[in-house]
């Protein structure tokens, strides 16, 4: 991989995914470990914690959607103040800048947050919930900022 590829990877703007010596030999869709149940599962591109979570409003959703479409499960679940990870890996990046563009406008309207956690994934948050990093304390101002 060369030098502008590894930039254009590190900045998101490439799929690195071709570089084989970053998976060492693991397998993405293991069956294997714990919760691999059918209880997790409500729909295949959504998966949210058990019913003991829900009872407790401790819930967090896990969307990955396939195209544009799908961007009102994620916005239902926000509306419902469920914490939202948006795994944009799979789509076109067109079609995952619309997704992030409606992800930031949702977050603004209800007064929540949105945070990159790593390329092309984001966490939703509603207003009631705050997000801890391990990092130090830094200034967030404005909209988020795709570029």
């Amino acid at each position: 991989m060369g030098s502008v590829r590894k930039a254009s990877a590190w900045l998101g703007l490439v799929d690195d995914s071709d570089d084989e010596r970053y998976y060492g030999g693991y397998e993405e869709d293991s069956d294997e470990g714990p919760g691999t149940g059918d209880s997790w599962v409500t729909n295949p591109k959504v998966r949210v914690a058990d019913e003991v979570a829900q009872e407790q409003g401790t819930r967090i959703a896990t969307v990955t959607p396939d195209g544009f479409r799908d961007a009102r499960g994620i916005g239902e679940l926000f509306r419902a103040g469920v914490p939202v990870i948006v795994n944009l890996t799979s789509m076109e990046p067109s079609d995952a800048k619309r997704v992030v563009d409606f992800a930031a406008g949702l977050t603004f309207g209800l007064r929540g947050s949105i945070e990159r956690v790593a390329n092309r994934v984001f966490l939703l948050t509603p207003a009631d919930y705050k997000v801890v990093s391990g990092e130090g304390n830094r200034a967030h101002g404005g909209f988020f900022n795709q570029s």
